[in-house]
């Protein structure tokens, strides 16, 4: 089931620590201080999650200008996390919740439908959290290819308001 409730902008980020495409335990904890770009995906090496990877890939120099960190997380193994990074040459880290209990904690797993069949698994959905950890935005509706530069957008808005 999905529970869209299960965070909330202004709540303290869901912690977490998963395996990377490198093999390396990576907590959240470790951005404290930093705005992190935590963005759900279905699978690796598909047209949707392809797309997005890449447009976080082509924007990675817009968003470390931004100080912000970008983190993949989807239900592939590691072995797959890391095919994926070498093919694309992503130069982020994508984690693996093979589980799917971190997606679960951030109301981004549940049931799916594709072609009349149901199943379980992750939703496309990003959150920025802020540097104090805490969820900044959500969005639920990503569109793969615009959604990098929507968020460079929103960040640059966060981190200088207009008066």
């Amino acid at each position: 089931m999905n529970d869209l409730s299960a965070v909330a902008i202004g709540q303290p980020a869901p912690p977490f620590t998963l395996p990377s495409g490198d093999g390396q335990s990576i907590s959240l904890a470790q951005f404290q201080g930093q705005w992190v770009v935590l963005y759900f995906y279905p699978r690796d090496n598909t047209p949707g999650c392809t797309k997005e990877a890449c447009g976080f890939r082509d924007a990675y120099v817009q968003f470390q200008q931004a100080q912000a960190v970008i983190l993949g997380i989807s239900t592939d193994s590691v072995a797959s996390h890391g095919k994926f990074i070498r093919k694309y040459n992503l130069p982020f880290l994508l984690l693996a919740d093979t589980e799917g209990q971190v997606a679960r904690a951030y109301g981004s797993y549940g049931s799916k439908k594709f072609m009349g069949k149901t199943y379980e698994g992750v939703f496309r959905h990003t959150f920025i959290l802020d540097p104090q950890g805490k969820i900044a935005q959500i969005y639920r509706q990503v569109k793969p290819e615009t959604h990098a530069q929507q968020v460079l957008t929103d960040l640059a808005q966060w981190q200088h308001p207009t008066p």
